[in-house]
């Protein structure tokens, strides 16, 4: 599976030299020299962490701030860079849960050694959840698979039900199911897939969650009832 690091550095030369060390070990890198740019992506991007350095420059927005909003909005773990071994700026740091503290200058095994247990521990974390990129209004974020209620296809676009309201984003029917445990969902119409573990009741020709009823066809009732 593609690894997507952004990258959050505002001195060219420094987001280059860490661009190279990670290309060089597989990532995909995006570069961002603001918060501006880097919520931007993020809207965009299934990003798999975020490298943050916590000067981005005078009269722009830190990167413990950034790394606040990373955290309300995006299911996704971030790192810090930084020159600064102030004991207050990196209470502030610790306070915004990073899985990792990097402190410059460091060596490239450093970093990629920070990259890869970051990206491990979150995926491993008792608190990660499996999530979904979908739109809610302008903004990508990370919907937890167990709230799924159940998935509608609708044109070029899924529409995921869940109880408190109705997400959607451009893909297909075949493609989620590739991300999908199969344990969990299953297909029961050319243009549904549901949460086994939401149903109410069932018959041969529907499934009922939370009130909605969800068609079952011939062509997937072994599935459905399986």
């Amino acid at each position: 599976m593609e690894k997507i690091i952004l990258l959050v550095e505002d001195n060219f030369l420094n987001r280059r030299l860490c661009k190279k060390a990670l290309v060089e070990n597989g990532y995909t890198v995006l570069e961002a020299k603001n918060a501006k740019e880097a919520l931007d992506l993020l809207k965009k991007e299934q990003v798999t962490l975020a490298i943050l350095d916590i000067h981005l420059g005078e009269n722009e927005q830190d990167g413990i701030s950034l790394g606040q909003q990373i955290k309300e909005k995006y299911a996704i773990p971030f790192i810090y860079l930084t020159a600064y071994e102030n004991t207050e700026i990196i209470g502030q740091a610790i306070s915004t849960s990073p899985y990792s503290y990097l402190t410059k200058p460091f060596k490239n095994s450093d970093l990629i050694a920070s990259v890869e247990i970051a990206i491990r521990q979150s995926q491993n974390d008792k608190k990660y959840k499996p999530a979904i990129l979908v739109k809610d209004g302008e903004y990508n974020i990370q919907l937890p698979v167990e709230e799924i209620n159940y998935i509608e296809s609708d044109g070029n676009y899924l529409l995921f039900h869940t109880n408190d309201k109705i997400y959607k984003t451009r893909s297909t029917i075949k493609k989620i199911k590739e991300e999908l445990s199969e344990n969990a969902f299953v297909q029961t119409h050319r243009a549904y897939i549901v949460n086994r573990n939401k149903i109410d009741k069932f018959s041969s020709k529907s499934i009922v969650i939370n009130g909605a009823v969800i068609p079952v066809s011939d062509n997937f009732l072994e599935n459905a009832i399986r």
